[in-house]
């Protein structure tokens, strides 16, 4: 099930809203009924994999309650600790990378002539790359102290199950919400800013992201790319993908303030950064943020000189790029994006900028650009082919093929994109109280959001399947 569906919105989503309001508001009943409509929801994928996703979360419960009965840090709770993260990670390495691990040796071994591994294609489990990181945080953040293993299963089980976020983030941390488990507000103010923000991602996604994706589509499948089909399916998949992202981030959000609960922010603008450092303080806010206190800092950060400095960071980068899926092509986009950060600490690039320079955009926009080629590639050759074709500057225009398979009102969608994208990215340059106007002007977009919502749920109606690009990941 996904939210950009009938069944969700019409079916799952008022069912579990009206059980939910007209349970009691004591002790942990409302946790259990969000416990188990997010099984609901997981299991209209696949049934028999909700047993995978209870096994893991009973896992890291009990790992979380043995850790907090040995003494803080101490050697007994790191043995723990390096029992739960081993188990978590194995258990992500078969279901993710089996099948790429497989596929890679057989390769080499066609090429020495040798015999093949037969092997039983592996399915991936939607979400498990998200619950099991944040199963791993919940159990490093009782090692540290810096949470309470929390005796409640019920509370445990919601926080890995919930499933306005379970699919494709953001990605949670158990310390940020443990409080909320206990208690929550619940107010019609903070039910209609969800339900506000809720349409806003669905209008994003639908609207917007699914009318852009033909571009994309259509030019990486072109055998003979002309340079402008190159740049157009760049830009195109650019857009997309953070329409299509950021829009399921707003819906996951804004559920959770219908439920009472308050989520990260996942995004901020990223296309407005004016280095890849800035953008990795704004793309994915929640995974960014993870793989930097317990990737980075656990291999060491910038505690232990230059060299390990550097060699932390890439690491990170290229296991960064190896969760988004089992492809050389998403370690060589973690790479990309290694390599840059990099350069830029080496030249003492910060993260925050005093005003904003016009040729730093530029020159990181373009980066993002081509990193995100590689990331949408089906394969290393297929985006090799791309990258040839927006650089050899053949063909005048757009090829036959190309211009042939795509609509104006594609392209316009895309520049629609664009000017929103722009838009909001310059709004918020300028942090400061808003006038009475303008007030008054956001105050009738938000009203406007509802006919637009309802354009946005009949073109859903009009088209079959609408997944989020995330899900792959």
């Amino acid at each position: 099930m996904v939210f950009s569906s009938n069944v969700f919105l019409f079916l799952f989503l008022p069912l579990f809203l009206a059980v939910y309001y007209l349970t009691p508001n004591r002790g942990r009943a409302r946790n259990l009924v969000v416990l188990i409509g997010s099984y609901a929801f997981y299991a209209w994928w696949r049934v028999d994999f909700l047993l995978l996703f209870a096994t893991v979360t009973v896992w890291n419960y009990l790992i979380g309650l043995a850790i907090a009965r040995q003494p803080r840090r101490s050697r007994a709770a790191r043995l723990r600790v390096v029992l739960g993260v081993a188990g978590n990670l194995a258990t992500l390495c078969y279901f993710k990378y089996a099948n790429f691990g497989v596929s890679s040796l057989n390769e080499v071994l066609g090429m020495a002539g040798a015999g093949q591994v037969s092997w039983l294609h592996v399915i991936l489990p939607i979400g498990i790359s998200f619950y099991i990181f944040e199963s791993i945080s919940y159990i490093a953040d009782v090692y540290r102290g810096d949470t309470e293993a929390t005796h409640h299963p019920v509370d445990f089980a919601t926080f890995v199950a919930l499933f306005p976020h379970l699919i494709a983030g953001p990605v949670f941390r158990y310390k940020d919400l443990a409080d909320q488990f206990v208690q929550r507000e619940h107010s019609w103010q903070k039910f209609g800013e969800g339900a506000i923000r809720f349409m806003q991602g669905f209008i994003k996604k639908v609207l917007i992201a699914d009318s852009i994706a033909p571009l994309a589509n259509d030019a990486f499948a072109l055998t003979h790319p002309h340079t402008a089909d190159a740049w157009l399916g760049a830009l195109a998949y650019t857009a997309q993908l953070y329409f299509d992202f950021s829009g399921y981030s707003d819906m996951a959000i804004g559920l959770g303030l219908m439920m009472g609960f308050r989520f990260v922010e996942n995004f901020n603008q990223p296309y407005i950064s004016q280095s890849i450092t800035e953008f990795w303080r704004r793309w994915h806010m929640s995974l960014s943020a993870w793989l930097r206190d317990y990737l980075y800092i656990a291999l060491g950060g910038n505690r232990k000189g230059t060299v390990k400095t550097y060699r932390n960071l890439m690491l990170t980068m290229l296991l960064g790029g190896l969760w988004h899926g089992a492809n050389w092509t998403f370690l060589l986009w973690g790479g990309w994006h290694g390599l840059i950060l990099c350069v830029e600490r080496a030249r003492g690039v910060k993260a925050s900028v005093e005003r904003f320079r016009w040729h730093r955009w530029a020159l990181t926009f373009l980066l993002v650009v081509l990193g995100w080629v590689m990331f949408r590639a089906n394969g290393v050759g297929d985006a090799l082919r791309i990258y040839r074709a927006m650089f050899d500057f053949h063909g005048a225009g757009l090829s036959d093929v190309y211009a042939g398979s795509i609509t104006s009102l594609q392209v316009a969608t895309l520049l629609l994109a664009i000017v929103v994208a722009a838009a909001t990215g310059a709004a918020s340059l300028r942090p400061a109280p808003l006038p009475p106007v303008r007030a008054h002007g956001r105050l009738a977009l938000q009203w406007l959001v509802w006919p637009v919502f309802v354009l946005a749920v009949l073109k859903l109606s009009a088209q079959s399947y609408s997944p989020f690009l995330y899900f792959q990941f």
